[in-house]
C-alpha cells in the first residue's frame, strides 16, 4: 500500500514538473512572440515567422491545459476505483463472516478458514497461528462439516459465486455444497 502510494506520488510529482516545464517555455515564447511582434514596422504586414511562433504556442498553452484536465480526470478516476476496491474488501469480509457467523465457526475455526481462503497451506496456517499442523487440520474438518462444503476450492468458490452474483451479505448464508449448485 505504501509502495502504490509512493509510487502515485511520483508519476503525480512527475506530471506536475513537466507541465511547470512546460508553462515556463510557453511563457518565454509568448515574450519571445510579443517582443517580435513589437519590433515590426507599424503597417508592416504579415510576418509567417511570428505567425508560426504565435500558432506553436497557442498549441503548447492548449496542450498545457489539457494535460492538467486529463490529470484531474486520472486521479479522479484512481480515487473511485480505490474506493470500490476498499467496499468489494469490505464487501467480502462482511460476506464472509455472515457465512462463519452462520455456520457456526468458532473464533479460531473463522481464522483458519481466513487463511484457508487466502490461500495459506496448512502448515503456513499452524506457522500463523502458533498451532500444531494436526490442530489446523482437525479445525479445518471442523469447517467443512459445519459448512457442508466438501474442501477448500468449495469454500472459495462459495464466496466467489455469492460476490459474482451480487450477494454482498448473505441473509441467513444458506449450509449449502457448491456440488449441488
Amino acid at each position: 500500500m505504501i509502495q502504490k502510494l509512493v509510487t502515485r506520488f511520483r508519476l503525480e510529482t512527475l506530471l506536475i514538473a513537466l507541465m511547470v516545464v512546460q508553462a515556463i517555455c510557453a511563457a518565454m515564447f509568448v515574450g519571445d512572440v510579443i517582443d517580435d511582434y513589437t519590433e515590426l514596422a507599424p503597417g508592416g504586414g504579415f510576418d509567417f515567422h511570428i505567425t508560426l511562433e504565435f500558432v506553436a504556442n497557442v498549441g503548447l498553452v492548449a496542450a498545457i491545459l489539457v494535460e492538467g484536465y486529463f490529470l484531474r480526470w486520472l486521479l479522479r478516476q484512481h480515487e473511485r476505483a480505490e474506493r470500490a476496491l476498499s467496499a468489494a474488501s469490505g464487501a467480502l469480509h462482511e460476506l464472509m463472516q455472515g457465512y462463519f457467523d452462520s455456520w457456526g465457526l468458532t473464533p479460531s475455526e473463522a481464522e483458519v478458514a481466513q487463511f484457508t481462503i487466502k490461500g495459506f497451506s496448512i502448515a503456513e496456517i499452524a506457522s500463523l497461528r502458533g498451532a500444531a499442523e494436526g490442530t489446523v487440520k482437525s479445525q479445518l474438518n471442523a469447517i467443512y462439516r459445519k459448512s457442508g462444503l466438501g474442501g477448500r476450492g468449495q469454500l472459495v468458490s462459495l464466496l466467489i459465486e455469492d460476490i459474482l452474483n451480487g450477494s454482498v451479505l448473505p441473509d441467513a448464508a444458506p449450509v449449502r455444497s457448491v456440488q449441488n449448485s
